[in-house]
Order: C-alpha cells, then structure tokens, then sequence
C-alpha cells in the first residue's frame, strides 16, 4: 500500500494491477502478500539518478 500511495493509486486498483501483472513497478508474491522491490520503485520515480548540478 505504500508504494500505491507514493504512486497516486488506490488500494483496490492497486491490488488490481498487481492481479493483472500491470503494476507500474515490478512485484514480488511473498505467500498472499505483494512486496515492491524499493530499488526499483526508486528508479521509477527518477530518485536514483545523481543530482544535476
């Protein structure tokens, strides 16, 4: 739920996606649960890129 959050998306079409294989980032299944590798939930926002400066 974190991750939809910091991606402006609700829970239900969160776990939508995820059922579908459409999240933005990719997931990992842990049993029931969904779990967003924070790498590269990063790389996705642009957080890993070295300042410009």
């Amino acid at each position: 739920m974190t991750a939809a959050r910091v991606l402006g998306v609700g829970r239900t079409t969160a776990y939508r996606l995820a059922r579908e294989g459409t999240f933005p980032v990719p997931l990992k299944r842990v049993g029931r649960n969904y779990r967003v590798v924070v790498a590269r939930l990063a790389e996705f926002l642009g957080l890993d890129e070295e300042p410009r400066g």
